[in-house]
């Protein structure tokens, strides 16, 4: 596990110099911010057309060999486009077909990497494992953006490519050699997924559209979709929001969002790190962090300086990551083991749908309200909706427990028609013709 977490670290330190270099080369290419945003679309969209197919492949398809090939596919594309930027051959067709080949291996890689992390620990481990997982993110994102801009003026644009290609080749490397743990999960199997009497396993269901039934008929991840929506259309979404109102109200410049920037990157690995102290996450803590961090947007929305901006930025960051490491708990542990690469795959998809939604909801709102007034209203709609969800839920199960079901109606005369007689029993003929 110390390994995988090296490794992650690694991969996501590279990854993030990919996309940080990697908007840089498009705006030097085209000199448009459009096409910037389109090729953030284009390496995105598979993730939201296959994310289902891609789960299915990582349910059916041994793990460890799924992760090793896709790190390594990604490393070559990686060097491919560095070998391309050398060349001085790369230009936006090449690029855009580049970045939808990576979204696209990135569909089967994702739900691999993450659910082979789960293999290396205990059953009761996963949500420690989880949580280190996000704090590697974390600080491999805050790394590699760091990284981007030294190697890009030190090396060049190439180099950037090269050490993204380096990293995930060190992934490959290190995954042969990882010895997961066999937990006992068959008992969570359905009958078809376990081995017949005569030794032979049967096959298993991997179909797509079971995986997305699976998914709408259990009510804690529909409850986990929606909130991630409503939070991701109306906040959370802070490179954008926070850009525009510090270079905007709070008139301040690059060097101060990057301050800005820093704290939030800072949040989310303290958060990542007490997230994994978490051991039975659920939907409720969830839901109640996602009410905190809106509070807390609401408030920084209406911030009268940077500085108050930064004393609440970094609970917010917190929250956030709390909620991310309860969220992805909840995903990879609630399934049962052969559906649970579906159910990443359903989740891409889903997410992926509502981070393409979020950017123009948030602009059309602060074209209408500015950006106070969207970060004010955004955080009351989601504090509202979320907490009239958990009153009418809470009324439902009153309700519920108040009244009795079909089973006990039905049995409710049966047990009492079953009650032994506390009548003596006649013991002489005149008792029994009394009695009768």
């Amino acid at each position: 596990m110390r390994w995988w977490a090296v490794a992650n670290f690694v991969s996501n330190a590279g990854t993030w110099m990919q996309l940080t270099v990697q908007n840089l080369l498009v705006l030097q290419i085209t000199g448009s911010a459009a096409a910037t945003g389109l090729s953030m679309s284009v390496q995105a969209a598979p993730g939201l057309l296959l994310g289902t197919l891609g789960g299915a492949v990582v349910d059916r398809w041994p793990r460890k060999v799924t992760a090793a090939v896709g790190q390594a596919l990604l490393g070559g594309v990686a060097v491919l486009t560095a070998v391309l930027v050398a060349l001085d051959q790369l230009n936006l067709p090449l690029l855009m077909a580049l970045a939808a080949l990576t979204g696209l291996i990135a569909t089967v890689d994702g739900p691999a990497c993450s659910l082979l992390g789960n293999d290396l620990v205990e059953s009761e481990d996963v949500p420690s494992a989880i949580g280190v997982g996000s704090l590697a993110h974390s600080a491999g994102r805050l790394a590699g953006a760091a990284l981007a801009g030294v190697t890009v003026g030190v090396l060049g644009t190439a180099a950037a490519y090269v050490a993204n290609g380096i990293s995930f080749a060190f992934v490959a490397c290190v995954i042969p050699f990882l010895k997961p743990v066999r937990r006992q999960e068959r008992a969570a199997e359905p009958a078809a997924a376990r081995p017949a009497r005569d030794g032979r396993r049967k096959p298993r269901d991997t179909g797509v559209r079971e995986g997305l039934a699976f998914f709408a008929r259990r009510p804690r991840l529909v409850a986990l979709a929606g909130l991630n929506g409503i939070s991701a259309l109306f906040g959370r979404n802070y490179s954008l929001t926070l850009v525009v109102l510090v270079t905007g109200p709070l008139a301040g410049d690059a060097g101060t969002f990057s301050t800005v920037a820093t704290v939030l990157a800072v949040g989310g690995i303290v958060g990542a790190v007490l997230g994994a102290r978490l051991r039975r996450p659920g939907v409720r803590l969830v839901g109640t962090l996602t009410v905190a961090g809106a509070l807390l947007q609401v408030l920084a929305g209406l911030s009268p300086s940077v500085a108050v901006l930064l004393v609440l930025v970094l609970p917010m960051a917190i929250a956030e990551s709390v909620a991310d490491t309860a969220q992805s708990t909840v995903l990879q542990t609630d399934p049962p083991a052969h559906m649970r690469g579906r159910v990443l795959g359903a989740w891409n998809s889903i997410r992926t749908l509502w981070g393409l939604a979020a950017p123009p909801t948030l602009g059309l709102l602060m074209e209408v309200l500015g950006v106070r007034g969207a970060l004010v209203a955004g955080g009351l709609l989601v504090a509202s909706t979320v907490g009239a969800a958990f009153l009418t839920r809470g009324r439902r199960a009153a309700t519920a427990a108040k009244a009795p079901s079909v089973d006990e109606i039905v049995e409710a005369p049966l047990s009492e028609a079953l009650k032994p007689s506390t009548t003596p029993l006649p013991t002489s003929r005149t008792e029994l013709e009394t009695a009768v």
